[in-house]
């Protein structure tokens, strides 16, 4: 039986103290096995220490679109900031690239600061890093942030191609739309990635399975077909890699919460909560160990 490893990633730890018991909760039940800390993150700091005490493998989730940066300069008169100085948001983020608006010389400052602050935080660099709402695929900002990553020698990322997403007819359109150029961008930064020697999963979930849309089935669904996909061309007796991201919490209640301006509405929501819950049942477990799915973190590839 082809041996798959799966590294099952909590984004946003750090958002809020809800956020990070949630996830700590996740983590000591086997139902997670690998974190992504937003540096910038109100609870960041609380974060790295549970993180310590429980052993929990963590990267960095590298933060361009929420809230406010941590390098001290980019605080004011910076590029990344909107009129009310904080980062331009999810889609702001998006439009202020697309008509060149932003300085990709405070994109890497920013990068390197977060990286040095996660480094403060846990006293050693990022085994993987990756871009909250996906920036780091997104046109310009994939070189530098590949720069970034040689230059400190993080060796693993995250490319968010997940197989059979146009096949998700649950999706709405406009989240569909979303997906599907994130989808592009990722392709695109392939190239990118691959010359600066940084690597990533084999196969990647968490699109189709995030919030509502999270079931036992769903993740079952979606990582049944990608094994089979991948059987394919995996070598007789080898070893392929999954990462599914997961955003697994309690409810975040204002206003405490958020990278600067206050939780938002997915974190107040009871999907979180949904995904906890889903992650953490036993028949999900069980799903595991009858494929031979073994999870681990990116450190342990």
């Amino acid at each position: 039986m082809l041996q798959v490893k799966l590294i099952v990633t909590g984004d946003d730890f750090g958002y809020c103290p809800r956020r990070n018991q949630g996830i700590v909760d996740c983590f000591l039940a086997g139902a997670i096995s690998n974190v992504s800390l937003l540096v910038n993150g109100s609870a960041a700091a609380d974060a790295a220490k549970l993180a310590r005490r429980y052993n929990i493998p963590i990267g960095l989730h590298a933060n361009l679109s929420e809230g406010s940066p941590v390098c001290e300069v980019l605080k004011t008169n910076s590029s990344l900031l909107n009129q009310d100085g904080f980062f331009h948001g999810k889609m702001g983020f998006r439009t202020a690239l697309s008509k060149g608006l932003l300085n990709m010389s405070e994109v890497k400052q920013e990068l390197k600061a977060q990286v040095e602050l996660f480094r403060e935080l846990t006293g050693h660099l990022p085994p993987h890093m990756d871009g909250h709402q996906h920036v780091h695929v997104l046109p310009e900002v994939r070189h530098v942030f590949a720069e970034v990553l040689e230059e400190y020698g993080i060796k693993y990322t995250r490319v968010p191609i997940e197989p059979g997403l146009h096949n998700c007819d649950w999706i709405p359109p406009s989240l569909m739309d979303f997906y599907l150029g994130v989808e592009e961008d990722s392709f695109n930064t392939v190239d990118v990635f691959t010359k600066h020697g940084i690597r990533w999963a084999d196969i990647y979930i968490g699109l189709s399975t995030m919030g509502r849309n999270m079931s036992v089935s769903s993740i079952r669904s979606a990582i049944d077909s990608a094994v089979l996909q991948l059987r394919a061309r995996a070598a007789p007796g080898g070893a392929v890699t999954l990462e599914l991201m997961v955003h697994p919490g309690y409810p975040s209640v204002p206003p405490t919460g958020g990278c600067g301006e206050g939780p938002d509405d997915f974190s107040q929501s009871w999907e979180r909560l949904h995904e906890l819950q889903t992650l953490i049942e036993p028949e999900l477990q069980s799903y595991y160990k009858s494929r031979n799915i073994q999870l681990c973190s990116f450190k342990d590839l």
